[in-house]
């Protein structure tokens, strides 16, 4: 578990934890993309996952890990099916659009990402994924969202010469959602 990492400094209450699975080889466009739509997302710390899919979110609040012992039983949870999850190899090669308008890559196959927020979600039935907003969602790599020049035909342009791409998912970051504040809070590697 690396400590906490604060460029922007510590979190506070106008932000969350989210659990991801970073990949790096698409960390360049999409911090573009966060560049480009939503500036105050883009975080200085160069641990920080952009490009990711993610596994829990929301998650833990500020006040939850201001509570050291609340915290330090959260992570080491979290360390915990880090640790009895193995790496796994993941293609991505389908660029899709959900209902609400955000453009994603499908991980193949999507098992082992579902596997991982369902351990998690065990462990932590009071964080539902998204809040319980969206019922169950599909694992995915956010890429964009429709709007003004962006369709999910542009996008694809964007990605055809990096597609299909297999990448190996061998990590779980814990990672801070906040304006301003966006920075990764611990990494946990998956077991060898």
């Amino acid at each position: 578990m690396t400590g906490p990492v604060s460029p922007t400094g510590p979190p506070t209450t106008a932000g969350h934890s989210v659990l991801v699975v970073p990949i790096p080889a698409l960390e360049t466009l999409v911090a573009a993309r966060h560049a480009h739509y939503d500036r105050d997302y883009v975080s200085a710390d160069p641990t920080f996952a952009h490009a990711h899919v993610t596994i829990l979110g929301p998650w833990l609040t500020q006040a939850d890990l201001a509570d050291p012992v609340r915290a330090n039983a959260a992570l080491t949870a979290v360390r915990d099916i880090a640790s009895a999850t193995r790496g796994f190899d993941i293609d991505f090669a389908h660029v899709d659009t959900f209902p609400n308008g955000i453009i994603h890559l499908v991980p193949e196959p999507a098992e082992p990402f579902a596997a991982l927020t369902a351990a998690v979600y065990r462990e932590f039935p009071a964080y539902p994924p998204y809040a319980g907003q969206f019922g169950v969602v599909q694992p995915h790599l956010t890429l964009d969202a429709v709007g003004a020049g962006v369709t999910e035909a542009v996008v694809r342009g964007w990605v055809a010469d990096r597609l299909p791409l297999r990448v190996r998912a061998d990590r779980l970051h814990v990672s801070w959602y906040e304006a301003g504040r966006c920075q990764t809070l611990a990494v946990f590697p998956f077991g060898r």
